[in-house]
C-alpha cells in the first residue's frame, strides 16, 4: 500500500508541477485546469502518507514535497471561494439599471434546442451569447428575434460559431479574427436604455488538448489580443465567453493584467462550468472580467441544457469607479509586456490542422 501512495504521491507532484513550466503543449497546459481535484487529491494522499511515516521516515521527503504545493494551491483557490473578501459597493444615484447577460456553449452537436430556449425565455436576459452555434442553432434560435431584435450571427461550422442577442440599444457591433480566420470574437458597443454606454465582448478561443490544438499558442494570443483591444477603450466593459482557460493560470493572469479588468469569480466562488455530465470533473472555464466601473451583483450557473457546458448568467450595474475597486486592478510589468506581444505573435503564426 505505501508504495501504491507513494507512487501515486510523485505523479501527483508532477501534475502539480508541470504548470510552472511556461511551454504551451497541451501536456504542461492541462493540468491548470485540474487543480481544485489535484489539491483533493494531494490531501487525501497526505494525510494517507502520515500512517506509514515512523515506518519509512523517507516518506517526509516526499511529504514536504506535497505539503509545500498544498499550501500554494489552497493559496490560490482560496480567492476563488465565498470565503475570501470581497469589497462591497454602495451604489450611488448615477448607477445604471441592473444588466443581465446570459452565455452559454450550447455544445455543436447538442440538439436540444427548446432546453436553452425556454432557459432564455424563463430568465429573460438583456443580453445573451451563444458558442459552438452553427446554422441548425442559428434556425432554432429564430424564434427569439422578436424579443431580441439586434443580433449578429458568425455561424460557422467547426465549434467555433457564435452568436450574439440584445434587445439594448446598439450603437457599434463587429467582429474580430485576432489570430486565425475560424476564431470569432464579437464586439459590441452597447447603451442601455438609461443612457449608460459599455462595451461587451464574448470569446470563445481554442483549448489545448490532446483532442483540439496540441498548445495553447492560438488560445493565448486571442486572448491577449483582446486584452489589448480592452485596455484602449474608454467606456466600461464586460468580457465573457469560453475562455477555454481557469482564471488562475498564467495567461488568465497576463490577460487580467493587459486589459485591466477585474475577475467577476473572486469571493464568488469556483463556479464550475464543464464537464456538465461528470461532477468529479468539472473546472471554470466559461469566465467574465469586467473593468472597475462595472459592479457585479451576482454571477451564476443554470441547470444544464443538453450541453457539456452550464451556461452561466451575471447580473451587473454601471456606476462611479471606487477607489476599492480600482486597487483590484494590476498592471503588466516591463517583462510581462514582452511576453504579451510575443504570446500574440505565436498565436497569429500558428496553424491548426484539427478545425475543417
Amino acid at each position: 500500500m505505501v508504495v501504491t501512495l507513494s507512487i501515486l504521491s510523485g505523479l501527483v507532484i508532477i501534475l502539480s508541477l508541470l504548470p510552472f513550466f511556461r511551454n504551451q503543449h497541451w501536456i504542461f497546459r492541462v493540468a491548470e485546469f485540474i487543480k481544485v481535484q489535484l489539491l483533493i487529491l494531494q490531501l487525501i494522499l497526505c494525510l494517507s502518507l502520515f500512517l506509514y511515516i515512523r515506518e519509512y521516515p523517507v516518506l517526509w521527503y516526499l511529504q514536504g514535497v506535497q505539503l509545500a504545493l498544498i499550501v500554494y494551491h489552497c493559496q490560490l483557490l482560496a480567492r476563488y471561494t465565498k470565503v475570501w473578501r470581497r469589497n462591497i459597493h454602495t451604489k450611488t444615484e448615477r448607477a445604471s439599471d441592473v444588466i443581465k447577460i446570459i452565455a452559454c456553449n450550447v455544445y455543436q452537436p447538442n440538439t436540444d434546442y427548446t432546453a436553452f430556449i425556454k432557459l432564455i425565455k424563463e430568465e429573460d436576459p438583456d443580453i445573451f451569447l451563444t458558442m459552438e452555434s452553427n446554422s441548425d442553432w442559428e434556425r432554432a434560435m429564430r424564434t427569439l428575434e422578436r424579443d431580441y431584435p439586434t443580433y449578429k450571427k458568425v455561424t460557422l461550422e467547426n465549434t467555433y460559431g457564435m452568436h450574439f442577442y440584445t434587445r439594448l440599444k446598439a450603437r457599434r457591433i463587429q467582429t474580430h479574427f485576432f489570430v486565425a480566420d475560424d476564431i470569432p470574437s464579437i464586439e459590441a458597443e452597447l447603451e442601455t436604455r438609461d443612457g449608460h454606454r459599455f462595451v461587451f465582448f464574448g470569446v470563445h478561443p481554442p483549448p489545448p488538448s490532446p483532442t483540439e490544438e496540441d498548445t495553447s499558442k492560438e488560445r493565448d494570443g486571442d486572448l491577449l489580443s483582446v486584452a489589448k483591444r480592452v485596455r484602449e477603450s474608454t467606456l466600461p466593459v464586460v468580457v465573457t465567453g469560453d475562455f477555454n482557460n481557469v482564471a488562475w493560470s498564467r495567461s488568465s493572469v497576463l490577460f487580467k493584467k493587459t486589459s485591466g479588468l477585474i475577475d467577476a469569480r473572486i469571493g464568488r466562488g469556483i463556479l464550475a462550468t464543464f464537464h456538465a455530465r461528470y461532477r468529479l470533473f468539472r473546472i471554470p472555464l466559461d469566465l467574465l472580467f469586467h473593468s472597475p466601473d462595472v459592479f457585479v451583483d451576482a454571477l451564476e450557473t443554470y441547470p444544464a441544457i443538453g450541453s457539456d457546458h452550464f451556461p452561466v448568467g451575471c447580473y451587473f450595474y454601471i456606476d462611479e469607479k471606487s477607489d476599492v475597486q480600482e486597487d483590484e486592478v494590476v498592471d503588466l510589468k516591463g517583462e510581462e509586456r514582452k511576453e504579451v506581444e510575443e504570446l500574440i505573435e505565436e498565436g497569429q503564426r500558428e496553424q491548426s490542422d484539427n478545425r475543417k
